[in-house]
């Protein structure tokens, strides 16, 4: 009696001892998956230090993904080598800490910067996911290495692996865009990952809309503010959600670029914390900045098929770049001007025949045509000068004509009024010219068709209005 007594308690015990790591698991998993509608993205922006911790979130994130990919190299050499296997069941549990650590950082960032959308939520759920299946896996290894469920771990590893595969993809969406992986995909394998099918853009292609702004915010916007990703609840992949706006209001207000919050934002100073595009992407130019402005000053239409200040002949070709003289007799004097506080000489590329940029953006109020005569010396190599807002004026022509390798002229925001444009005549590879923000009229624009090559000028807030004197192809933004 007492001996059938002690076996009951010892059977009771062992299914205690069995069901308390699996009820665990269970409390657990019901605890991640109430995780996002507790903390529930809705495109608001919290606490900074939330963010200070989400930073590091994508540092730590790759630690787990490292050892999780190793585990499997483990255990198959742990069947020779039992010292793999005992390593094995260490680097199990630590993938779990690592991965369990990267998910409160991962949502921290998410809930912080206010940043939402279908890739966000995907790339969420998907970490819950590969955090339970890693608990399940650290519960059912010790039952796999006595030999008492063969399959079972080896099943859940290879699953972990596959939601690892697909959870990582959706980060990588995050930071690269939807299309990182399958941008450059060999046409075979293209229909077995079709792109999403374009929504209501499609009633406005061939419009100045989709010609000349679209393309500004896909290739500077749409990383933050798109499908994948909706930072401060605002889309700009789309002309309709361009419009409605995000939790700050409505960014475009039509007519009026001084009261648009979007002009505003890509106009800011970059130290500033509401400068966009933010986390270090690519800044507007000032040309694509001229662009949306002549565009919102127009009425801000998508269907429009012109904007006065906005015209382009893409059928154009542009000229084949020539290569510049041999440079290096003059690299330490152009490597003082580099270290120097005042206008550099920056090479475009480790090839010395790609030549020089005069840029003058630290010293631009203070730069004048005396100081660019000092670059006579380098003219040669000079194939862009970076002249906007300096303090240069027409007598800069007699100067800038000895550049004969230009191709890009910067001059928005200066006092030139264009008398003596007539000198850039023999600049023949010059293809890009900006003076919006000047007082150049319309009359002084007729030497500039003596440029062959000459196919972008851009006019925006000037005197200057869209005329026969243009060179054709010319791509201008006008007031």
């Amino acid at each position: 009696m007492a001996g059938e007594k002690l076996s009951v308690a010892v059977r009771r015990l062992r299914t205690r001892t069995v069901l308390a790591p699996w009820l665990g698991i269970l409390a657990l998993s019901a605890l991640l998956v109430t995780l996002p509608f507790a903390v529930r993205l809705n495109g608001r922006p919290h606490a900074d230090w939330l963010q200070f911790l989400g930073r590091f979130h994508p540092l730590l994130v790759h630690l787990p993904i490292g050892m999780l990919v190793l585990l499997p190299f483990l255990e198959l050499g742990g069947t020779n080598r039992p010292g793999w296997r005992e390593a094995a069941g260490f680097v199990l549990e630590l993938t779990l800490a690592a991965a369990a650590v990267s998910l409160i950082l991962g949502v921290s960032l998410a809930y912080g910067s206010g940043v939402m959308g279908t890739t966000v939520t995907r790339h969420m759920w998907g970490g819950i996911a590969l955090l339970v299946e890693l608990l399940v896996c650290v519960t059912v290894r010790p039952a796999w290495i006595s030999g008492q469920s063969q399959p079972v771990y080896p099943a859940l590893l290879a699953i972990s692996l596959l939601t690892l595969t697909w959870t990582a993809h959706q980060g990588g969406s995050l930071t690269h865009g939807s299309g990182y992986l399958t941008r450059y995909m060999p046409g075979p394998l293209k229909p077995l990952f079709p792109s999403a099918a374009a929504a209501s853009d499609a009633a406005y292609v061939g419009s100045a809309y989709t010609r000349y702004i679209h393309p500004i915010l896909d290739a500077k916007c749409v990383a933050c503010h798109g499908t994948s990703k909706v930072q401060a609840g605002l889309r700009l992949d789309f002309y309709d959600l361009l419009m409605k706006g995000g939790s700050d209001g409505a960014v475009i207000e039509p007519g009026n670029p001084d009261r648009s919050l979007l002009l505003e934002r890509v106009t800011l100073s970059p130290s500033d914390r509401h400068f966009m595009p933010a986390e270090g992407r690519a800044a507007l130019t000032s040309d694509e900045i001229a662009a949306l402005r002549a565009w919102i000053l127009a009425g801000a239409s998508p269907t429009a098929t012109s904007i006065p200040g906005i015209s382009k002949a893409a059928e154009n070709a542009e000229a084949p770049l020539q290569p510049v003289g041999d440079y290096s007799a003059l690299l330490d004097e152009i490597g003082r001007m580099q270290r120097s506080e005042g206008a550099k000489l920056v090479a475009v590329s480790a090839k010395e025949s790609d030549g020089l940029i005069l840029r003058t953006i630290d010293v631009a109020p203070k730069f004048d045509d005396a100081q660019l005569a000092r670059f006579q010396r380098f003219s040669a190599y000079i194939v862009e000068a970076e002249l906007g807002h300096t303090a240069v004026t027409d007598a800069c022509f007699d100067i800038l004509r000895k550049f004969t390798n230009l191709r890009a002229l910067h001059l928005e925001g200066t006092a030139v009024t264009g008398q003596g444009l007539a000198k850039l005549s023999s600049l023949s590879q010059l293809t890009y010219l900006n003076l919006s923000g000047t007082r150049v009229t319309s009359g002084a624009l007729a030497p500039l068709k003596a440029i062959p090559n000459l196919r972008h000028v851009y006019l925006f807030d000037t005197p200057a209005e869209l005329d026969s004197a243009a060179p054709n192809g010319s791509l201008r933004s006008t007031q």
